[in-house]
């Protein structure tokens, strides 16, 4: 049976990286910076600027609480270590305490000095002196940002922690201990990578994220990368006044359908093969009529005279993709989770089919 210093050690490990790193179970139980120092932080959308100002430090400053709260929770979890009395617990113990200690008063002494004079010394307002005009300072440039964030047509996306938010004049990307600004006019942006997923936490569907590079030919801003989805691709392209450079020529695919259609491709591909007789001669697809038909249904999936799926006769009439898109069109778009396991039917004699029934002609 574990002890209970390892067990406290495990559930504590698991908390301080579910809190924070956040998701969304812990959110919807409010066990975020943001619930917990709500009422100091005051509202989002009416300072923007000021919310993520207190927001950044309460943020840095509980984050550097987890190590002391460790501590103090294994004063109880493990009376025999004698952790409540500094004396005699062990010289190991003693320099964790000492480091627990330390950080939050590093971190304390300096949120206090980055709140003087009106949050003044903060890196977020240096980094939005940038963009001031000679004579002006940080905070005209909060009162725009505050401003175009009220408005209902600006684009944002991702989880509160890792947002990405594009306004008229201004692009920000929210990270759980600093923003990055960049003025819209200054920017040029170039898709760098993508990266499927065939599996979200949301949906059995396959997802797509793309990394932009968001560079500013102001010398004092520094490059920094945003991360989407595919599939809001075309809105944040919508809301951008410069060009998006697609430099690592990446296939992007802006909807469920185009997900879908590569995933049906590579799972078609790893089923059985039909070899096609030597006397047949195949004909161009019926559906593009671009390229040769290149798919025949054979009943795969179960025994012959078992579940949904029928026995299709038609002979080669179709190619891989003008069929994917075919089985795409048949789905519910409310429901993607269930694309993957649906039957359709034949375009051409009804007969249902799955997608291990889909053999690629060899």
């Amino acid at each position: 049976m574990a002890s209970p210093a390892l067990t406290f050690t495990l559930a504590y490990v698991v908390f301080a990286v579910c809190f924070v790193f956040t998701p969304d179970e812990m959110r919807s139980a409010g066990l975020t910076v943001q619930s917990l120092l709500g009422a100091w932080l005051g509202s989002e959308d009416v300072a923007f600027v000021q919310y993520h100002l207190r927001r950044s430090t309460g943020t840095l400053l509980v984050h550097s609480l987890l190590p002391l709260g460790y501590y103090l929770g294994m004063c109880f979890a493990a009376p025999e270590k004698h952790l409540c009395s500094f004396y005699l617990a062990s010289k190991g113990w003693k320099t964790f305490f000492f480091f627990a200690v330390f950080f939050p008063a590093v971190t304390g002494t300096l949120a206090y000095y980055w709140s003087r004079k009106g949050w003044n010394n903060h890196p977020l307002a240096r980094t939005l002196a940038v963009h001031a005009l000679p004579q002006s300072g940080w905070r005209a440039v909060a009162s725009s940002i505050n401003t175009e964030f009220r408005r209902i047509d600006k684009f944002a996306t991702g989880a509160p922690g890792a947002r990405v938010i594009v306004t008229d004049s201004w692009v920000i990307k929210v990270t759980a201990y600093c923003l990055h600004v960049a003025q819209q006019q200054d920017i040029h942006l170039t898709v760098t990578d993508s990266r499927q997923h065939e599996l979200t936490p949301d949906s059995n569907m396959p997802v797509q994220f793309l990394t932009i590079r968001v560079s500013s030919i102001n010398p004092y801003v520094k490059a920094f990368d945003i991360r989407l989805n595919s599939t809001e691709y075309g809105e944040l392209r919508e809301k951008l006044r410069a060009p998006i450079i697609n430099a690592a020529n990446v296939v992007i695919h802006q909807s469920l359908s185009d997900l879908f259609l590569e995933t049906f491709t590579s799972l078609v591909e790893s089923n059985q093969p039909y070899p096609v007789p030597s006397t047949q001669e195949l004909e161009p697809c019926i559906g593009c009529m671009q390229t040769t038909a290149n798919i025949k249904l054979i009943k795969n999936c179960q025994e012959p005279n078992e579940g949904e799926c029928q026995q299709c006769y038609c002979r080669p009439m179709w190619c891989l993709t003008c069929m994917g898109k075919w089985f795409a069109s048949r789905q519910d778009e409310q429901h993607p989770e269930t694309w993957l396991s649906s039957q359709v039917p034949c375009p051409t004699c009804r007969a249902k089919f799955c997608i291990l029934d889909v053999c690629i002609i060899r």
